[in-house]
């Protein structure tokens, strides 16, 4: 398993979650694998814009994926998700206590 990387770039981060399609995406891959064709149904948009979106998550480590035959799987990185959120909140609210729990056997 790759390691999640200690300092995440917030600008990069900000713009993946700036977008109302990407957040949708988190939400239906939330605890859950979720195929690019089931997202498109859910979204009721063109499995390429899914796609392009995916892209733009995993490359905000926001989201794992995972082939299974001709199908490639997706689920929200709830830890990136949770570690991003207090960085930003750490770096920009410095007088504000930020807390982050991580049960690290998932």
């Amino acid at each position: 398993m790759k390691r999640e990387q200690a300092v995440i770039n917030k600008v990069e981060f900000a713009k993946a979650l700036a977008d109302e399609t990407r957040q949708q995406i988190m939400s239906l891959c939330c605890c859950k694998w979720v195929s690019v064709n089931e997202l498109a149904d859910n979204l009721a948009v063109a499995q390429p814009t899914v796609s392009h979106h995916l892209k733009i998550l995993k490359k905000a480590n926001l989201v794992h994926s995972e082939r299974k035959g001709k199908q490639i799987f997706y689920t929200l990185n709830q830890q990136r998700l949770a570690k991003g959120c207090c960085q930003v909140a750490a770096d920009f609210a410095p007088d504000q206590p930020v807390t982050l729990q991580i049960n690290e056997s998932e």
